[in-house]
Formats: C-alpha cells, structure tokens, sequence
C-alpha cells in the first residue's frame, strides 16, 4: 500500500490513538485513562486528493490504518500475521481447484454503525464502485481481476474472477473491498472530506483544521459483529508536524505510543539511553524503500541509464550512513524475509563499480555527464529521506557519469506530480497491502498499477504473473517470482534500496502492543489496553 502508497518510513512506529475509557476487566485498566498515539503522517484533502478517506481512492498506510478501524472486510489479516481469516464473513473458501471462483457467507446480524442490515448486495456494490471509479491512485488494480460478482439471497456472495488467483483472499481483506452502504456513498464518485461511514469495529471523528485533520477519535461501534475483540472503548490518533514534537510529547506523558515516523536519531537514543516509563520494541517488518523511472522521460528513457544507475549506488553506504542499524541493503523488490526473493540485482551488478556503469553507458552511446534530478518528498517518510537523497546524489556525481541534483515537495504535491508522470526519477517506499510475493511485483508491473508507470513487461504482465497467481502452494510459485525479479534488475524500472525495520515506542502501562501493528505494518487498535492484560 504506496501501500501502499505505499510508503512507510525508515522506521515505522505503532499507531494507536484514544481519548476515553480504555479497557474493563479485559484491559485490566480500572482507571478508564484514555490511548493517545502520536503519528506524523498527515490527512489532507487538496484538489488532487479530495477524498483521502474514500476507499475507493486512498492507497497509503496512514489512510488504509484509519479505514482498517471503521470499514469492514469479508476478510482480515489475524493478529501476527498469516492467512487471512474471516471478519465480515462467516466463512469464505474457493469453490474449484482453479482458483477462479470464490464464495462467501455473511456473518449473521452485520449491520453498519447506523444499525442498517448489511447484505450480499451491499458488497457488491462497495467493490463495484471501486471498479467503476477507477481511481487513478491505484488501489483499484487489487480487485482488477473480478469478472462478475453474484449475490445469492441477502447473505451469501460469489466472485468470478478472470483468471486464477490463489491470492484473492488476501485482497479481500484490504480497506479498498470495505463494505459501504449505498445510501451514503455515490456509485459513480468519490466522497469527498474526512467522514467514514462503515461496519467496523470503530466509528471516528475527525478534527480538522485548514483542510488537514489534527486528530481521529475512535469510539467503539456498538452494532460491530465480526472476528475482532475490541479490549479498549476509545482510542485517539494525534497528528505531529514532525518527530520532534510527538517524541517530546511521548516523554511528557501527553501521548502513550509513537509511530510513524520515528527518526534513526531517536531510535538510537532511545535504544542507547533507555528513559523512565517508555519502552521501545522492534517488530518484525516489510517496509521497502525504492527509486522508480518514468521510462518514457528522455533523461531515463534508455535502460542503460537505469542499468548504469544501479550499477554504482551503494546501498551499505545508504544504510549505514543515513538509517544505522534500523534498515539493510535490499537487491529485490522482494524482501529478504519474503519466500521467493532472489538477489537479483547484485547476481547481475555486483559490487557498486564505476567501471561497470562506464561500460554499460558507452555501450549505449549515451553522452555523459547524464543530467538528473532525484525527487523526494519531504515530509512523508520523516527526517531521514532528505539525507538518503543527498547520500544518493552524491554517490551517481562522483562518479563523474551523471550530474545530478535533488530536489523534495510535500507529500501532497509529490504524489499528484508523480502520478501525472511529471519526474524522471523519484523515490518512494512500499509496505505491503499483504505478506505475499506478489504484492511487490503486480503493483509496480501489472495493469493499472500503483505508479502509472508507463512501463510494460509483456512477458511479466501476459505469462509471469498469471502463472504465479495459480499456485494455491505460494511456495510452487517461486519459478515464477525468480524470473520476475531477474526481468526488474535488467529493464530495472524501478530501483530497490533497503529494507527498513519497524519500532515502537510507548509508555510502560499500555499493553498488547505487540499485536497492535503486523508485519505488514497493519494496525489493530483494537488490541491495545492498559495495565495488566
């Protein structure tokens, strides 16, 4: 989810926010102090991003963690990961060995926060108009499969899709399938704003001050049915400007947790000088962070300047200098600690050499100095990325192959401009929608995918990922996944850096943080209490 939006920081921190009560017995809280969670991701409604709420448009972790609170899925990812499992549905299950038709029973007395009944009819319309709206942020590429869609009464749900898909599942159980009712929502258009309406296990409301939210309240839905056991009543998100001011409020006692986005620097701090009251806990992550190419810009247009890039970056001095112990180099578009990643990129490039890019580029015949401008956004991702951009403008200049400078927006200039294929070259991180191979290859090579990348791979696109996407045994689908990852490293449309960790930091009487964010970077509000669990 650019993750999406897929976009995470260096290190990614936990996410849960509460104003009230907290707990009951279950929480072992008798005090009913309140969850405070300071994030800096920022909620915007611009021109180009009018409805950031909408699941038919929002494709970035901030949005995808405030909808995964208040719209409910046919099905969820469980507490530590895994397959998914029904939330929304009773049970859900493929109903031939193909893998191309799928079928789900509601669960009984689903109803949305207003007390209206929930049907079969009301999915199908939810994932319809995703189809229909086709927003060009491209989360609608996740359900681009579905051929038909098929009520059977008012309780049971039947997909038809295209082609094989062992993975469908999962999609299912990502905010862009979120059950909306048709009452509240336009068929053919987006809802602007911050409101949510939907059936999950939160209801929020949203503070917002000069077109940006300043704070989320989520309050327990009373007509939740589903999978989820809430250990809390309500639960805050706070909205920081920078890290600095939410790690200051952490340590005065004004917010319980800090997350996204933590800085390398206070990492370490707290790591190497533990503080009274506060805790911090590494999580297991899938966090990417990548530079991608408009190949059909003039200055990248040319794989052998893409190759010739890859050639040189050094992605330990990137690592090492800029993010210390909190992120490592990464040679895939498929994480380390994903099943099926290859070490693609050094199998073909080796060690950063100079040589080598030399070599590709007069092989070329492309005139050097090569003229570039690195984009980034610079207040997405925290700190860090204005760092990691000037370590990398630095490596390709010395070089003496490339001229290159770097130039950073805000995020809500930065995506539009990206989108509308306005830079040649820009970075960008990934976490995923769900902890399968496929969701870091499809997103950047398939149809419609998330960066409008003019790039196309009929090889990827036609037979590799089909084929893929056939194996119910994701581990039968590694062939696969092998020769996509060689086909990235040669035409290389976008360029792997590191893999990054995740941290959390929190005051020592919250409990059940270690379920609240997965390692998809999901959060899970619901698992968070106070005192003893």
């Amino acid at each position: 989810m650019n993750r999406k939006t897929l976009v995470l920081p260096a290190v990614v921190g936990l996410l849960a926010p509460a104003l009230a009560a907290c707990g009951g017995a279950q929480a072992g809280s008798g005090d009913h102090d309140g969850i405070v969670v300071g994030t800096t991701d920022r909620f915007t409604a611009t021109k180009d991003a009018s409805a950031p709420f909408d699941p038919a448009f929002a494709y970035d972790a901030g949005a995808w963690n405030v909808l995964r609170q208040t719209v409910q899925t046919l099905m969820r990812i469980p507490r530590g990961g895994g397959a998914p499992v029904p939330e929304a549905a009773s049970r859900c299950s493929f109903t031939d060995r193909a893998s191309e038709s799928y079928r789900c029973t509601l669960r009984e007395g689903l109803a949305f926060s207003d007390g209206t009944p929930i049907t079969a009819k009301d999915v199908k319309f939810s994932i319809e108009r995703v189809l229909a709206i086709k927003s060009d942020n491209g989360a609608a590429g996740l359900l681009a499969n579905i051929d038909t869609i098929e009520p059977k009464g008012d309780d049971e749900i039947v997909f038809h899709l295209r082609t094989p898909d062992a993975t469908f599942p999962y999609k299912l159980s990502t905010p862009v399938a979120g059950i909306l009712s048709s009452e509240k929502y336009d068929a053919g258009k987006l809802r602007d704003g911050f409101r949510i309406d939907g059936s999950g296990p939160y209801t929020m409301e949203a503070q917002v001050r000069d077109d940006r939210v300043t704070k989320i309240v989520f309050t327990r839905n009373e007509h939740y049915k589903g999978d989820i056991k809430l250990r809390n009543d309500k639960v805050e998100l706070r909205s920081f400007d920078d890290t600095d001011a939410m790690g200051k409020a952490l340590e005065a006692g004004d917010i319980d947790m800090m997350t996204r986005t933590m800085s390398p620097e206070q990492i370490k701090d707290l790591a190497e000088h533990p503080k009274d009251g506060i805790e911090l806990r590494e999580m297991p992550g899938l966090e990417i962070r990548y530079l991608a190419f408009n190949t059909k810009a003039g200055s990248v247009q040319d794989k052998a300047v893409r190759q010739a890039i890859a050639a040189v970056v050094d992605r330990d001095q990137i690592a090492g200098k800029v993010y210390g112990s909190t992120a490592t180099p990464l040679y895939s578009l498929i994480p380390s600690t994903i099943a099926a990643h290859t070490n693609s990129f050094f199998n073909k490039y080796g060690e950063p050499s100079r040589q080598k890019a030399a070599g590709i580029l007069s092989g070329a015949r492309i005139t050097t100095p090569v003229k570039l401008t690195l984009h980034y956004t610079s207040d997405y991702y925290g700190p860090g990325t204005a760092k990691e951009f000037e370590a990398l403008r630095d490596q390709l200049n010395a070089t003496g192959l490339f001229d290159v400078r770097v130039q950073g927006s805000v995020w809500s200039e930065f995506r539009p401009a990206q989108k509308r294929g306005e830079y040649a070259v820009y970075g960008l991180g990934w976490v995923p929608d769900f902890p399968d191979p496929d969701n870091y290859i499809a997103p950047f090579l398939d149809a419609d995918n998330f960066l409008n990348s003019p790039y196309t791979s009929s090889e990827a696109r036609n037979r590799l990922i089909p084929q893929s996407r056939r194996a119910a045994d994701r581990n039968a689908a590694s062939p696969a996944f092998e020769q996509l990852q060689e086909i990235v490293a040669d035409d290389v449309p976008v360029l792997p850096l590191w893999q990054g960790k995740q941290y959390v930091a929190h005051r020592d009487d919250l409990n059940g943080v270690e379920w609240a964010l997965n390692t998809s970077s999901d959060l899970q509000l619901w698992e968070l209490g106070r005192g003893i669990a």
